[in-house]
């Protein structure tokens, strides 16, 4: 568990977290749909099952959890990250970060910082990771000034990556090498 200041509390996410994961991943989902490949009604329709597996643990050493950002010890959780290795031979040297989200209420107070430090603590201690890969709508310029401050860079645009209510959306590949 790391303390990142602010009272902001940062650990990986069990089994007892999941309705407040998944309540937090749909208020994230509905509040920014530009931000997530995953709609709010498809999230409503899969259900928290959906997570059941990350959440259990079971493939941490392999590189697959997720993190949680709580107000202080016994606090809400406020924000939410995962990592995900590769499981392709070729490409194990790789981890896609994803599903960050940090509620309005806590904004501004360096949750989305807590929770990407403890990420890559954990991220450099996995043997052969070598880059962490992640997508952000082109629109989004605080949280891509936020991943440009760890390194991250942009190695391509994908126009159109979604389309939501007939409104297509770009979105921004970025990288960082371990």
């Amino acid at each position: 568990m790391a303390d990142q200041g602010n009272d902001i509390l940062v650990r990986q996410l069990g089994p007892d977290d999941r309705d407040a994961y998944f309540t937090l991943r749909l208020q994230g989902l509905k509040a920014h749909p530009e931000a997530f490949a995953t709609s709010y009604d498809e999230a409503l329709q899969r259900g928290p099952s959906l997570h059941d597996a990350t959440l259990q643990g079971t493939r941490t050493d392999e590189g697959d959890f997720l993190l949680g950002a709580f107000a202080g010890a016994g606090g809400p959780l406020v924000g939410i990250v995962g990592l995900f290795r590769a499981q392709r031979i070729k490409k194990r040297h790789k981890a896609s970060a994803g599903g960050m989200y940090v509620s309005p209420e806590a904004s501004g107070r360096g949750v989305g910082r807590a929770l990407l430090s403890e990420l890559f603590v954990r991220a450099q201690r996995m043997e052969g990771l070598q880059q962490i890969q992640l997508v952000v709508a082109s629109t989004n310029e605080t949280t891509r000034r936020l991943y440009e401050s760890f390194g991250f860079r942009t190695y391509g645009r994908e126009i159109g990556a979604m389309c939501i209510d007939g409104v297509l959306y770009d979105a921004d590949y970025m990288a960082r090498h371990l």
